[in-house]
């Protein structure tokens, strides 16, 4: 009897551990919306003019999650958090493989829920190749940003 009153106990506790391990999973991945993410890059410092072509990107790249990782492309590489950068060119994978690390930094701080270094990644990108280096930009950002004056 005793045994068996160890066990149910053992088992709530592993149960009560991973509902809790999940709780702090869930939390650790952060979604935005339009108003949130605009009021975050906002508090970022981002020029009020840029911050609805930064919406609109992550809009359609991440659907405002900073956790994606994309399927992989036609070369093999992946693209990381919520602008969707690739790892090929811009951050270091960690399988070692080989990257341009363009952003010198590992991809794994770009999935992250502060934003900071993606922002920093992503704003060097487009100094470098503009807006279009997003392939969503064209079909849905150019010349259709959405409103973020209410936010």
């Amino acid at each position: 009897y005793i045994c068996h009153l160890v066990r149910i106990k053992t088992m709530g506790f592993t149960v009560l551990s991973t509902l809790v391990l999940l709780i702090i999973a869930v939390e650790a991945e952060r979604s935005f919306d339009r108003c949130s993410l605009a009021r975050e890059l906002d508090n970022l410092d981002v020029p009020r003019n840029e911050i609805p072509h930064w919406v609109c990107i992550a809009r359609h790249e991440s659907s405002f999650r900073t956790w994606v990782i994309g399927p992989p492309n036609t070369d093999g590489s992946r693209d990381h958090g919520l602008f969707q950068i690739n790892d090929l060119y811009w951050c270091q994978p960690s399988n070692g493989r080989f990257s341009h690390n363009g952003c010198h930094t590992m991809c794994e701080a770009l999935r992250t829920d502060h934003i900071e270094r993606a922002l920093a990644c992503a704003k060097k990108i487009q100094r470098h190749q503009g807006w279009n280096a997003w392939s969503v930009y064209q079909p849905h950002c150019d010349g259709n940003l959405p409103d973020v004056s209410d936010c």
